[in-house]
């Protein structure tokens, strides 16, 4: 399928066929001329890419050189009669070749009887194999051609496409009318199969264009999406190229334009792909990605690395094509699908109506005459959820007029209150602001946004660029309002229903990454925007207020609630601080809850949520208080500890004893943990009371505990270098430790608390599997001097595609006489061992830890002493430890 007003032109310079000819003659065996052949072609070609060559010229340039190439070697061949045709179908057929892509051929034969063709055809293939040539083959004549065509949508789609290399052309003219429209798959069952098709592959990739390594044959928005109008094309119009549809009335100029230049870029990276690794590659990884940039002239500047500049051209186009090919595919519904159907058509005001189930504009000229329509139209969706979604020809109006929103349409009152009405409709605001995003109307409208199109920030834990994380945080903000969200986000789905104002928290979550990719703290940048939109669109001080105050502090209950110690009343009462409100915390509990989950689905997991649901209770109790009333430690401790012994008073618990235990424990030990877990850990300590081994509870499936994680207690004689032992142990049982809490006894007993999760970052449910771990660890800690092999154990590392800096920060925490370790590096299974082995070196004690893993990197803090239980507060020892941890953690992929 040739593309808009381009026409290949036969190219002697990269193949002389009459030179080559004479050549074999000279050749006792013409394989070694035909590997030179093809080694020499493609290396001219590569050349003419590297030198910026029209990447046209170059794919049908490969196909126009194996035309002649293969015409050559069919005639080196006996054949019987001229019963029989070489044929190239699929994307050969279209006379496009990649460097490495297959070579697809078909051997038509006139008759089912194949014993006359069976040596030729053989040796033939044989041939193509010796010389090197990737090629996928079909030997079929022209009753199987019927036959299988009739049953199989992939293997009429190939015929469709195909020339005739050698032989006879009447064969492929006899085969062209026995699977002709008016005899099988007529355009409306093929449509309909090839749609279906397109949406499985689709949902493959999750219905997104946003992949991380995308796949740029087959990702939505790729090379595949443009092949399908062609194929659609093809079998209703009979069309051979894509002006045709012009012609036709189903594409105009500018949508043919997108197409063309998104081909032409797609082929470029496709080629790219194929000549750097040297194999039929279409995916679009990391490393590719970087090494392309490069190549594509892309360079590094301080607001943005070379390969997101690369990777928003990427996007850009994909997007583009993906909503042409959305477009396109609803329009040939509308004219193949439902041709004869009599749409109903219900008004829904003077410039719109509902047809199908679809809204449509009455008139051609409404948004010319009535340029708020842009607006309108997506309110009157919102309000109306029975509206399936708008109609191939508006689409069209809307992408041929979104033109006008410029300055001037902006600042229009009557456009401000259009959009502010979408935000408060209370229909599915979130479904609205994707379709406007998607038919460039979004970014015209908040050109802020418009600038974040696109935008990829390259690492594992920014999975979306910022447009599309941003849309699918509103997303989860929607699904937060559905009955179904109760069970998966209980306090989101419940705090939704209470916010008065709704509109606000989806301004917030529009605005909360816009600064990105500017250079300097996006948090800041995009809570001056996020003014600017409320100055001008009317809203009232507080309203204002509240909106900044959540975009720039949309990070803070998330960091907080991972690297801080949330069981310490210090924390929260410094939180509720910066809160300030109810309502401010209300808001940001819910859009921190989407943003996580929008970010990377792996994020999100009941440890995250626990640390969350925990954070916001405390917090609001705390201003329930009032702030200048806080809950001191000492008033904590008193409510905790009289909660737990009056639990365990109700179970039969001797007192007495229970007493005697916590005079040991200390106070910071009933600032931890809440009564229900202090319940378990003291019956468990009582009833181990005579036994040597370490204590090892583990929460079971039931507990109240296992909420969240899999919390792990080890009671055991205080020796040196436990942490380390146990890190490597858990290691080796596949767990990862996502919280540490660490005490000492006043008589020298640990308190030590892991919450761990699975390899899946789920809670460990199984009974057995809890059973095993609890043994592994007794075995692993009962004996001390066991300790140095169990930490020097081999623990495999894992590669990366990121080169992820070590980053060590150390600071003092004087309230609690400690030093706080923040500590960034690239993840890898046996990190928190290797973390633990330093400590030991270093004779570090370690209080508690809090570990979060982003992607390719962690994030954790370490709340550590030296080993006589006092801050390190030494500049030179500090800087001992700093450099040692990078030494050893700071490692590239």
């Amino acid at each position: 399928m040739l593309l808009h007003h381009y026409r290949f032109a036969p190219d002697e310079s990269l193949f002389d066929a009459e030179t080559f000819r004479s050549e074999l003659t000279g050749n006792r065996s013409p394989i070694a001329p035909f590997k030179t052949a093809l080694g020499d072609i493609q290396a001219r070609l590569d050349e003419r890419f590297r030198a910026g060559a029209d990447i046209r010229d170059l794919v049908h340039g490969r196909a126009w050189c194996l035309d002649r190439l293969l015409a050559i070697a069919w005639a080196l061949q006996t054949w019987p009669d001229d019963g029989v045709a070489l044929l190239a179908v699929g994307g050969y057929g279209r006379g496009e070749l990649h460097p490495h892509s297959d070579v697809d051929l078909m051997l038509l034969l006139e008759h089912d009887d194949d014993e006359p063709y069976r040596e030729p055809l053989t040796d033939f293939i044989t041939f193509l194999w010796d010389i090197g040539l990737e090629i996928g083959h079909s030997v079929r004549s022209l009753p199987d051609c019927e036959r299988e065509a009739e049953g199989d949508i992939t293997v009429i789609t190939n015929l469709m496409e195909s020339r005739t290399l050698a032989g006879p052309e009447r064969l492929r003219d006899a085969m062209k009318a026995r699977i002709a429209a008016e005899r099988m798959w007529p355009a409306d069952q093929f449509f309909e199969a090839k749609w279906q098709e397109q949406i499985t592959r689709h949902h493959r990739f999750n219905n997104s264009e946003y992949h991380l390594e995308p796949n740029i044959k087959s990702s939505p928005g790729g090379l595949r999406d443009i092949q399908m109008i062609g194929w659609v094309a093809k079998r209703h119009f009979g069309s051979q190229r894509y002006e045709d549809l012009v012609a036709n009335g189903f594409m105009n100029d500018a949508e043919l334009r997108i197409l063309s230049q998104g081909q032409a870029f797609l082929w470029q990276v496709r080629y790219a792909l194929h000549m750097l690794t040297d194999r039929a590659e279409d995916r679009l990884q990391f490393d590719h990605q970087r090494t392309i940039a490069e190549l594509f002239g892309y360079r590094d500047t301080p607001e943005r690395l070379a390969v997101e500049q690369f990777m928003k051209r990427y996007y850009r186009h994909v997007t583009a094509l993906a909503g042409l090919n959305d477009m396109l595919l609803q329009h040939f519904d509308e004219a193949i699908l439902r041709s004869g159907e009599r749409l109903e058509s219900v008004p829904l005001n003077e410039r719109f109506e509902i047809a199908g189930g679809y809204i449509q504009a009455r008139s051609r000229a409404v948004f010319r005459e009535h340029p708020s329509a842009l607006l309108e139209l997506f309110l009157l969706m919102a309000e109306h959820p029975e509206i399936e979604g708008v109609r191939a020809d508006t689409i069209r109006l809307i992408r041929d007029h979104r033109h006008q929103i410029d300055d001037l349409y902006r600042d229009d009152a009557r456009h401000q209150n259009l959009f502010m009405s979408l935000l408060g409709s209370g229909g599915n605001v979130a479904r609205q602001l994707r379709r406007m995003n998607r038919y460039g109307v979004l970014g015209k409208y908040l050109p802020e946004f418009g600038q974040a199109v696109g935008l990829m920030q390259h690492d594992l834990f920014h999975i979306y660029t910022v447009d599309a994380h941003t849309l699918r945080l509103l997303k989860f903000i929607q699904r937060f309002r559905e009955p179904d969200a109760r069970d998966e986000f209980p306090v989101a789905a419940a705090l939704i229903h209470q916010l008065p104002k709704l509109e606000l928290l989806w301004i917030a979550g529009l605005y909360h990454d816009i600064g990105k990719g500017r250079g300097g703290d996006h948090s800041l940048l995009g809570a001056r925007d996020v003014e600017r939109f409320a100055e001008r669109h009317g809203m009232t001080l507080r309203d204002t207020r509240l909106v900044v105050w959540l975009v720039e502090n949309h990070l803070l209950m998330s960091m907080v609630a991972q690297k801080r110690d949330i069981t310490d009343p210090d924390v929260i009462r410094d939180f509720a601080r910066v809160v300030g409100d109810e309502t401010r915390l209300d808001h940001l509990y819910v859009l921190t809850v989407a943003d996580i989950n929008a970010t990377n689905p792996t994020l999100w997991n009941g440890w995250r949520a626990s640390l969350l649901r925990q954070l916001h209770a405390e917090t609001k109790r705390a201003l329930r208080r009032g702030l200048d009333n806080p809950l001191d430690r000492e008033e904590w401790v008193r409510e905790t500890r009289g909660e737990a012994r009056s639990l365990l008073a109700s179970v039969g618990a001797e007192l007495p004893r229970v007493d005697r235990l916590w005079e040991s424990l200390g106070e910071d030990y009933f600032l931890q943990y809440a009564p229900s877990e202090i319940v378990w850990q003291t019956m468990g300590i009582l009833a181990h009371a005579e036994s040597q081994l370490p204590l090892i509870l583990i929460s079971a499936p039931a507990d109240d505990m296992s909420d969240g994680g899999t919390k792990v207690f080890i009671h055991t004689r205080s020796v040196d270098d436990l942490f380390a032992a146990t890190a490597a142990a858990m290691e080796q049982l596949g767990l990862s430790i996502h919280d540490a809490r660490i005490a000492t006894s006043s008589n020298d007993w640990t308190l030590n608390t892991f919450i761990v999760l699975d390899s899946r970052g789920e809670s460990i449910r199984d009974a057995e599997r809890i059973e095993a771990i609890r043994r592994h660890l007794v075995e692993e800690l009962d004996d001390p001097d066991d300790y140095p092999q169990i930490v020097t154990r081999h623990t495999p590392r894992q590669l990366r595609h990121f080169h992820v800096a070590t980053e060590v920060l150390i600071e003092q925490d004087p309230a609690n006489e400690r030093t706080l370790l923040e500590l960034t590096a690239p993840d890898r299974p046996g990190l928190l061992a290797r973390v633990g082995r330093i400590f030991m070196e270093q004779d570090i004690a370690l209080s508690a830890a809090k570990i979060a893993t982003l992607g390719e990197r962690v994030e954790d803090v370490f709340f550590i002493t030296d080993k006589g239980g006092r801050p390190i507060t030494d500049p030179e020892r500090q800087q001992r430890l700093r450099e040692r941890l990078i030494e050893v953690l700071d490692v590239s992929g």
